[in-house]
């Protein structure tokens, strides 16, 4: 149940980023929530591999490339899905961020947290 509701407050996150930025573009709650789970496999399979290839530059960067592979699987999945659109990288970059940011917030609000629980 925890799951359901972490991807609809995900899914409902990437609709407030269309609201905040109008270069990012979501069809509907059905695609929002496709883009949600396209975002969350490309982050559990992809990102990993990105970060130990980029780890070069991202300790050169101290770790603000890691901002630049967000953006990058940001846009990936707005470039394999079609009802989300981004209008460019660097706008991807910054809904990522936004993205990133608000689910943090909502989820810290909403979510019961492990400690919560005693685990």
């Amino acid at each position: 149940m925890m799951l359901i509701l972490a991807w609809a407050i995900n899914a409902a996150s990437l609709l407030l980023v269309t609201w905040l930025i109008p270069a990012v573009n979501v069809a509907s709650f059905g695609s929002a929530l496709l883009a949600v789970l396209v975002l969350g496999l490309l982050n559990a399979v992809i990102r990993p591999v990105l970060i130990v290839l980029t780890l070069p530059v991202n300790l050169l960067t101290l770790g603000l490339f890691t901002f630049v592979i967000n953006g990058f699987l940001f846009w990936l999945a707005a470039w394999m899905l079609d009802g989300l659109h981004v209008r460019s990288f660097g706008w991807a970059m910054l809904a990522a961020l936004v993205y990133s940011l608000i689910t943090w917030a909502v989820s810290a609000l909403l979510l019961p947290s492990s400690r919560a629980r005693g685990t």
